[in-house]
């Protein structure tokens, strides 16, 4: 039986839905405040039965809404437009000027030279005293850097430290003092989804605001090596380098830096927690210093975590060992696979060098390796990384030469092989059409499942002990380089 509600009734509950709206919407600082959990009960006739559910809201950890332009009028003093100069060097061949204007370029400049080229940027100040943080690319080879506040003052600038490799740089503006400071927040804490807020000097457009969400974080973009960046769907064009990413509390999370060529509402921005492991080294020293293991790694593919019984690809394989280096005196060994720096899970390769590099040199780091299906604690002490180093290219391929004339077949690896010269068996080609992307022509097998292997009949004689169907790991030097390669063996 369904009894009537009268009237009176309904309009109470009418009400009562009203006051439970007003109180979960709303903007503003009000809107900032978690709410306290929500309960919205079910409404009878004074003679119906009990209520049989609860529906229970639980309280939102970050405002969907909140006062945009409130949280942009109090960040906008914080932000600076950057304006660099670069010198020109003479020109060679035909100025386009001169094709124009003459010889003179109608501009007073003495033929063969230019004028000095401008660029745009950005920044955020960090401390009263006029310290300001904006990229390293935006103040490169800079002749000139002259500063100015939203208030219109603008002020020379030098440079203060540089780190090309974060891609971060310090700026202080001579003579300023008193001025509002930018609060750096936490990029670890910050979760894909949260509103955050840029502020830059796109195409010379000074103080514009843009609105967007995280959209993802921990984002490779071949940058370097510690890219660690986080993408934003806020609108960031030419002119935005080193600007703030602000969240919605109006803390720094990140330094906007890249956006994707092409794209439309992909922009990259530096994890303040980045700047924050820096920032002390920048202003004391000028330059960062970080601490090297010396070591070559590779991601783990699933082959390669089959071959070594790993479950699941995790880590970072280490593929060679830089003699007397801080791996070699930890006793980490090629065929390692490093799983923990410091507590900290390394779940893909690229985080090993962001770790790592986080430490100063001489300093000590516990290292957990997985090896032979075992887990061992080593501690390292770190070297010094020199720029050279971290900035070294990826060598090219070896050339492929002609192949020697005593080439044989390893049939389960389905190529072609020789001796090589001073041990190890040479790859010239391949038994049949197939796409071996672990192995390339002009590779030297050096072992197969840690078997030492210095002729052919060394490979075969690894080989037979391998089943059908399983996956051989080989140790191979391409070049200078050494590395591990998993290679599935067919089953027939």
């Amino acid at each position: 039986m369904i009894q009537a509600v009268s009237y009176r009734s309904r309009a109470s509950v009418l009400a009562l839905l009203s006051m439970a709206a007003l109180s979960l919407g709303g903007c503003g600082q009000q809107a900032h405040a978690t709410p306290p959990s929500t309960q919205v009960a079910a409404v009878a006739a004074p003679d119906a039965a009990p209520p049989v559910s609860t529906v229970t809201l639980p309280p939102a950890p970050v405002p969907a809404t909140f006062d945009v332009a409130a949280l942009s009028e109090r960040v906008r003093p914080m932000v600076v437009n950057i304006t660099t100069t670069h010198e020109s060097k003479a020109r060679q061949g035909l100025d386009p000027f001169e094709f124009f204007f003459g010889p003179q370029g109608g501009r007073g400049v003495p033929r063969g030279q230019r004028p000095p080229q401008t660029a745009l940027g950005t920044g955020f100040i960090i401390d009263p005293s006029g310290y300001v943080v904006t990229n390293e690319h935006v103040i490169h080879d800079a002749s000139g850097v002259r500063v100015r506040l939203a208030d219109e003052r603008e002020f020379e600038a030098e440079v203060v430290g540089r780190d090309p490799k974060l891609d971060l740089a310090l700026l202080r503006l001579k003579g300023a003092s008193g001025l509002p400071v930018a609060p750096l927040g936490s990029s670890e804490q910050l979760r894909v989804g949260e509103h955050v807020l840029a502020v830059g000097n796109p195409f010379g457009l000074g103080h514009t605001v843009t609105l967007g969400i995280v959209s993802a974080k921990a984002r490779a973009i071949g940058a370097g090596p510690y890219d660690d960046f986080i993408q934003t769907d806020a609108s960031i064009n030419p002119g935005n380098s080193g600007g703030p990413l602000f969240n919605w509390r109006g803390e720094v999370v990140g330094i906007n830096t890249a956006i994707r060529a092409g794209a439309n509402g992909i922009g990259f921005a530096i994890p303040v927690d980045a700047l924050k492991d820096v920032l002390p080294q920048l202003r004391e020293k000028g330059y960062v210093e970080r601490g090297k293991l010396g070591l070559l790694f590779q991601p783990v593919t699933r082959d390669l975590a089959a071959a070594l019984k790993l479950g699941a690809p995790r880590g970072a394989l280490v593929a060679d060992i830089e003699p007397g280096g801080a791996a070699a005196r930890a006793g980490i060994k090629p065929g390692d696979v490093i799983v923990d720096v410091n507590g900290v899970p390394i779940h893909h390769a690229e985080e090993l060098p962001r770790n790592v590099a986080r430490h100063a040199p001489g300093s000590e780091i516990k290292v957990t390796v997985v090896r032979a299906e075992k887990r061992h604690e080593l501690v390292a002490r770190l070297d010094a990384l020199q720029d050279e180093e971290a900035d070294a290219a990826r060598r090219p391929r070896p050339a492929q030469g002609a192949r020697p004339d005593r080439q044989q077949s390893a049939e389960k690896l389905g190529i072609q092989v020789s001796d090589a010269a001073g041990g190890g068996v040479r790859v010239d080609g391949f038994a049949s059409v197939s796409d071996r992307q672990e192995i390339q022509v002009g590779d030297v097998i050096l072992e197969v499942n840690g078997t030492p292997v210095k002729d052919v009949a060394g490979l075969r004689a690894a080989l037979a002990k391998l089943k059908d169907g399983s996956v051989a790991l080989l140790k191979v030097r391409r070049g200078k380089d050494v590395r591990f390669a998993a290679v599935p063996i067919p089953a027939r």
